[in-house]
Parts: C-alpha cells; sequence; structure tokens
C-alpha cells in the first residue's frame, strides 16, 4: 500500500469546499432544494475519503473530474433553473476534458507522460473556461435573482391589493346586500302602506256613496210615510162612512180611487228606493271582474244623483246644480259595473268639489269698465253620453277651478292630489284612469282651463 499524499487531500478537500459553495449560491439550494444542499453541503467529505482512497490505492488522478462530475449532477437536479444552464456550459467541457486526462493516465501512463504537456495545457484551459463561466453564472445568478427578489415584491404588491380589494368588495357586497335587504322591507312596507290606501280611497269612496245613498233613498222613504199616513187616514173616513145607515157609494168610490192611488205611489217609491238600495250593495261588493251588458246611461244619472247627494250630506251649505245630456239611442256595452260606477263616483265628487271651491272662494268678472264680486255664478256639473263610430263617449263637465297645465300632466300619478291633507290620498284618478286603460281598453283624458272649468273624456270600445 503507498503512503497517502495527505497535501493532496487537503487541497482536494479545500477546492471541493469552495466550489460547492460558490455552487449552493448560485443554485440556490439552501431555498429550492434542501435535499440537494445537504448533500453538496457534505461534498468535501465524500471528496476526503475518494482521494484516500486512490492515493492509497497508489493511482495518480485528477480531483478535478470529481468535482465537474459533482457540479453537473447538482445542475441535473436543478434543470429548468436559470442559472443551472450557465453552470453547465462551464463544467460540462471541464468535465470532458478531465475525464479523458484521468482515461489516459490510467490505461496508457507513458503517452501520458510522453504527452504530458498537452495534458496540462489541455487542463488549463479547461481550469479558466470554468473560472470564467462560473464568474459569468454567479453575476447572471445575481441579477436574475434580483429580478426575481422585484418580481416577488411585485407579486406581494399584486397580492395585497387583491386581498385589500377582495376585502373591499366583500365589504361593499355586504353594504349592498344590507341596502337590498334594506330596499326591500321599505318596497314591501310601501306595497303594504299602498294597499292600504287603496283600501281608505275605496272605502272614502263607499261612504261617500252611502252618504249618497242615505240622502237619494230619504226621498222615496218620505213618499211612502206621506202616503201611507193619508191611505191610513183615508181608511178610517171609508170605515165610518160605512158605519152609516144611508152612506155614500160615490164618496166610497172616491175614496177607494185615492187609496189605490196611493198604493200605485207607495209601490213606486218602494221598488225606488229598492233599486237604491242594490245600487249600494253592488257598489261595496268586492269586484268580480266579470264584465255584464250595462245600461251606461241608468248608472251615470244613478252615480250623479248619489254623489250629489253624498257631498249635500256632508255639507248642508253645498248646493250645486247637475245636468244630462244623454243619448237615448246608446246601446248597452259589456263593463264591470262595480268598477265603472266607481270611476263615474270619482269624477262626478271631483266635479262637484271644483265647483264648490270655486263657490266657496268667490271671483271677480270684468262688468263693463268695473270690477265686481260675482253674484251670477252657477256651480254646475253636467255628463253627456254619445256614440261615435265604435266608441262610446262619456263626458262629465264642470265648471269649477279649473286646472293649470302643470297639474294637468300630474293627475293621473298614483297619490298625487291638490286637496288638502286628509281630504284626498290622490289615488282616485289613479285608479280610475287604470280601471279604464286596463280594465275596459279604452281611454281617459282630461281637458281644462283654469279658472274656467274641467271635462273629463271617457271613451269606450263597442263593436
Amino acid at each position: 500500500m503507498s503512503k497517502i499524499d495527505f497535501s493532496d487531500v487537503v487541497v482536494a478537500t479545500a477546492t471541493m469546499a469552495v466550489v460547492m459553495g460558490v455552487v449552493m449560491k448560485i443554485l440556490e439550494t439552501k431555498t429550492r432544494d434542501r435535499k440537494l444542499h445537504t448533500i453538496l453541503n457534505y461534498a468535501w467529505l465524500g471528496m476526503i475519503l475518494f482521494s484516500m482512497l486512490i492515493n492509497s490505492a497508489g493511482y495518480e488522478t485528477s480531483y478535478s473530474t470529481i468535482i465537474c462530475l459533482t457540479v453537473l449532477y447538482a445542475v441535473q437536479r436543478s434543470k429548468g433553473f436559470p442559472p443551472a444552464r450557465m453552470l453547465s456550459i462551464a463544467f460540462v467541457p471541464a468535465a470532458i476534458v478531465y475525464l479523458i486526462n484521468d482515461i489516459f493516465l490510467l490505461l496508457t501512463p507513458n503517452f501520458f507522460k510522453d504527452n504530458r504537456d498537452y495534458f496540462d495545457t489541455a487542463r488549463g484551459f479547461a481550469f479558466m473556461w470554468v473560472i470564467g463561466f462560473t464568474i459569468y453564472a454567479q453575476r447572471q445568478a445575481k441579477r436574475d435573482k434580483v429580478m426575481r427578489d422585484k418580481a416577488e415584491a411585485e407579486r406581494r404588491i399584486i397580492e395585497a391589493k387583491k386581498q385589500e380589494l377582495e376585502f373591499q368588495v366583500a365589504e361593499r357586497t355586504a353594504e349592498l346586500r344590507k341596502q337590498k335587504e334594506s330596499l326591500e322591507e321599505a318596497l314591501e312596507e310601501l306595497k303594504t302602506t299602498q294597499n292600504q290606501l287603496i283600501q281608505a280611497e275605496k272605502m272614502a269612496s263607499l261612504g261617500e256613496l252611502t252618504a249618497g245613498i242615505a240622502h237619494e233613498i230619504q226621498n222615496p222613504l218620505n213618499f211612502v210615510n206621506n202616503f201611507s199616513e193619508v191611505s191610513v187616514e183615508l181608511c178610517q173616513e171609508l170605515q165610518e162612512e160605512l158605519d152609516k145607515e144611508d152612506f155614500d157609494k160615490t164618496y166610497i168610490a172616491e175614496i177607494l180611487s185615492d187609496i189605490s192611488q196611493n198604493q200605485q205611489k207607495i209601490t213606486h217609491h218602494g221598488q225606488r228606493a229598492a233599486s237604491i238600495v242594490r245600487g249600494m250593495l253592488q257598489h261595496s261588493r268586492t269586484s268580480n271582474g266579470q264584465k255584464e251588458l250595462t245600461d251606461i246611461n241608468a248608472l251615470a244619472d244613478e252615480y250623479l244623483r248619489l254623489s250629489y247627494h253624498g257631498l249635500r250630506a256632508k255639507d248642508k251649505t253645498f248646493n250645486a246644480d247637475f245636468k244630462t245630456d244623454l243619448d237615448t239611442n246608446l246601446p248597452k256595452i259589456e263593463v264591470i259595473p262595480q268598477d265603472f260606477g266607481r270611476v263615474l263616483l270619482n269624477l262626478f265628487n271631483n266635479a262637484f268639489y271644483a265647483v264648490s271651491k270655486r263657490n266657496s272662494v268667490g271671483e271677480t268678472v270684468e262688468t263693463g269698465h268695473a270690477l265686481s264680486l260675482q253674484t251670477q255664478y252657477k256651480p254646475t256639473v253636467s255628463i253627456s253620453t254619445q256614440q261615435s263610430d265604435n266608441q262610446i263617449i262619456i263626458k262629465i263637465i264642470d265648471n269649477g277651478t279649473g286646472m293649470p297645465e302643470s297639474i294637468k300632466t300630474k293627475i293621473f300619478q298614483p297619490f298625487f292630489t291638490t286637496k288638502p291633507t286628509g281630504q284626498g290620498t290622490g289615488l282616485g284618478l289613479s285608479l280610475s284612469y287604470d280601471i279604464i286603460t286596463k280594465g275596459h281598453g279604452g281611454t281617459l283624458e282630461v281637458e281644462s282651463v283654469e279658472g274656467e272649468g274641467t271635462t273629463f273624456i271617457i271613451k269606450l270600445p263597442h263593436i
């Protein structure tokens, strides 16, 4: 066994440690590949054992070959990492040169000795090649690391921004969800309130109708009571005449004739009262949405009177004329009586309200060259019906306060009203418009001149 040259062992070990340190730094094995980092970190131990083994066997070999092969192993494990490519360029030629050198040294020692200068020159060039490209690889690795660090910093900033934006989006989404829930609650409350207001409008309409009916029904009831009382008195006179021995047959006949006429009048006014009651029941009944052949003239005349007497029942000082101009040849048309009656009642109530307001406020008119308080104004509401082509036209006309253009454009909007607080919900005309246009396929229009009066025009299709 040959003596071990420890100087070669020390040089080999030191060279291995330095080269592996540079390679680990370039390849960033500490953060990228912990297993490879451990292998390279302890490669100097393997180099000691290998050098001692070769020396003890009496062989002369280049430890540079082992270093190159170890580096190439590390490069292969780091394939895909940019600095690894430059290290492979640096160490592959050197590994080939050192490997050829060792093969010739081992197999043909004499040839190697005769040409040692060439081999030494080749190893020198290989060494310089390794040094040059390793330095270049180290610089490139630094540049790459700076770029990667910059990219990582930008990525972290972007990630932080992303998280911040996600947080803001989540926060905004929660806020929008809360607002949505709040709006849904408000909408639900609004629908409930709207339904309550619609019901209140219907009840107000029913109340005005009831008041009109109560006043209207009083007339036939008064006739019934009066003729009943007269009939009772006539019956008493008849009985007294019959108790006489020499009763007058002519007188008895006159009494019986008067009683018969009274009974006819009682029947007539009783039927009138029954008709009014039926109208009240029909109006108070919930609409079933079924259209019926209806006499528009009769319906209009009845609701005109009921509206007037309803206002008279509420305000004893109110007084106005009402007129009708009804087409006697008007055919019956299919409408929903309860709904259409509400429309007429609402329009009549508005018309009477307008003439009442103008009458209570008073106005001045020009008489010659002087202004004097108007005393000739007669509040009047009238209705006319006519058939034109394939339409039934109904006009409700008043000579009340009228309205400006700014109000005319809004009167069919829900909740818009010109009446004082507490006297109107602003739903009457809106509901009337929907009943005529949506429920009956007609139109509801308004013509008005401020200070002179208003005309509502209902047009219903009729084939």
